[in-house]
């Protein structure tokens, strides 16, 4: 059985599912205060009607790392950066202990000048006084050769908590994104670190034997060992689940639109031929864009507990949320609360709805159902408007799905799914408003945690091998070693895939078929001096295939 968990903005869920469906399922209140307790929580419930030994899978998302960044609650970080002759790393400067190295390394992953030892250990000094314990070491070719990376990093060991080294966050060629990944990487690990020890630690006390996993933003998990060397990876792993939940309740074949309203929040995503869009090149985060890939979505502060208001005399909804509904004991009336009015939900208790809304019309000089479908009205106007950019945005710039480039005509959504908890009550609204149909699946109301439960491992890395040189990288596995000159590409793609297969093995991941691992690109050419072949130049970048646990599927779809 697979048991999965996300911790939403409003609630946690948890469900445990086998091949013939869902077994057991939880939802509780998310304690922001103290995620932990949610997750406890939820899984000591799921876990009443499962038994912990028959659990073969654990996937979480979370909010922990998102959080941290959207709050500022960042630990400080010692930035060590050398970029060598023609660029100016102080224009990327992040964060309050930002330096500078002379020192560089080519595009070939030549060395062409040392580090400045004694300017690194001033800079160290500094760190040192001001209680620095999280750092980040990055050069600018990094993925060609680690060598100024590695120095940096034997130089922190005796005052570092937690070194993030460039080169093992991606083989791609990117020095300002890489700069600012590896800041937050390195400023959300102490967090998060607490976090992973905790859950460990009430997993093993449920009696939970089970690999733990936690989402990416690409719509895949990671090993939470991995998780630890790389929290940044976790950021958005909440709608990276809803997304993740959708295609493990639907078939979706057509160009669609999918729509994840929370208690707080509608996570909004669209889908090309039946596949998600991702960020290929990174995110932005802070402002600073990184080389963590996500799945393409837009969160909107409009949610079922979205707090109704007048402000100057005109009625808003959302993004505020200042507890729940008044049907569930809240003080104010909320988007959910409206709904029991107009009668497309019954939520909760609905004569108290009733009496809040009745009151805030009074005050309006609105009769009631008039109150309530102007409330409705601009929380999906509010969707649709963001919808509509989001769609433009995506049109207006290359795309990839989660497997491929998008080529040819621009996304034209023909269908609309809806899911979390007030998607039954909008749907029709939704619909006829999209001009679409739409689609509720079953099990709306938890889809995320199903989305989790049933989404595979996903990593992608890229192997680099030099001829004349001998040499092959790969630097996420901070793999080095030495080749012959008759090195070919198809060499480099056997051992970039047999490289991948056996990290994930490593890592708790035993059943990785072959043909689940992909080659994205593989190129080779030829490096001529005075008109002589010396040697190649090979890149090969290989990815195991985002997706579901299709055996654990059966019995969820919805057609």
């Amino acid at each position: 059985m697979l048991l999965g968990i996300d911790v939403g903005g409003t609630h946690t869920d948890a469900v445990v599912i086998n091949q013939q469906g869902l077994v057991a399922t939880a939802k509780v209140v998310t304690d922001h205060d103290n995620l932990l307790h949610s997750v406890q929580e939820a899984l000591e419930k799921v876990l009443q009607d499962a038994s912990p030994r028959q659990i073969r899978n654990i996937n979480l998302s979370t909010t922990l790392t998102t959080n941290a960044i959207v709050e500022q609650k960042l630990e400080p970080v010692g930035m060590f950066v050398a970029a060598g002759p023609g660029i100016d790393p102080q224009q990327y400067e992040i964060g309050d202990y930002f330096f500078p190295c002379r020192g560089s390394i080519d595009h070939r992953g030549v060395e062409r000048a040392p580090l400045d030892d004694g300017e690194i250990d001033k800079n160290l000094r500094t760190c040192r006084d001001e209680g620095i314990r999280c750092y980040a070491a990055v050069s600018k070719f990094s993925p060609r050769n680690p060598l100024h990376e590695n120095i940096i990093q034997q130089k922190l060991q005796s005052q570092a908590d937690f070194v993030t080294v460039g080169h093992q966050l991606s083989g791609r060629l990117n020095f300002p994104r890489r700069i600012a990944t590896a800041y937050y990487n390195s400023a959300i690990r102490p967090p998060f670190n607490r976090f992973a020890d905790a859950i460990e630690s009430s997993i093993e006390k449920l009696g939970l034997q089970a690999p733990i996993n936690i989402l990416k933003a690409d719509g895949g998990t990671m090993p939470f060992a991995v998780s630890r060397k790389v929290p940044v990876q976790s950021i958005l792993s909440g709608p990276a689940a809803s997304v993740m939940g959708i295609v493990a309740l639907c078939d979706i074949d057509d160009d669609a639109v999918i729509l994840d309203i929370g208690g707080t929040t509608t996570d909004i995503a669209v889908f090309a031929a039946g596949s998600p869009l991702l960020q290929k090149e990174g995110i932005a985060l802070g402002g600073h864009a990184t080389l963590v890939q996500a799945i393409i979505t837009r969160s909107i502060g409009i949610g079922g507990d979205s707090l109704i208001q007048v402000n100057q005399e005109k009625l808003t909804v959302g993004p505020q949320r200042h507890g729940p509904a008044m049907a569930f004991g809240g003080a104010k009336p909320t988007l959910i609360d409206a709904c029991n009015v107009q009668g497309v939900s019954m939520a909760g208790n609905k004569q108290a709805s009733m009496d809040g809304m009745a009151k805030l019309a009074k005050n309006l000089g609105l009769p009631l159902p008039e109150l309530a479908a102007q409330v409705i009205d601009l929380a999906v106007s509010s969707i649709m408007e963001a919808t509509r950019e989001l769609i433009q945005e995506i049109n207006n710039r290359p795309v990839y799905t989660v497997h491929e480039m998008l080529s040819g005509p621009e996304l034209t959504p023909e269908k609309l799914y809806v899911m979390g908890g007030p998607a039954a009550a909008l749907a029709d609204t939704l619909g006829k408003r999209f001009s679409m149909p739409a689609t509720v699946p079953h099990d709306y109301a938890i889809a995320n945690a199903i989305g989790a439960a049933l989404t595979r491992s996903t990593m992608e890395l890229e192997l680099f091998a030099d001829t004349e040189k001998k040499t092959l990288i790969i630097p996420e596995l901070d793999i080095a070693e030495e080749i012959p000159f008759q090195y070919s590409l198809d060499d480099a793609v056997s051992r970039g895939r047999e490289s991948l297969a056996d990290y994930l093995k490593l890592h708790g991941h035993q059943h990785i078929d072959e043909n689940d691992i992909e080659t994205i690109e593989a190129d080779v050419f030829n490096m001529i001096n005075n008109y002589f072949t010396v040697g190649r130049n090979i890149r090969v970048s290989c990815q195991l295939k985002p997706g579901i646990d299709r055996a654990y599927r059966q019995g969820l779809t919805t057609p």
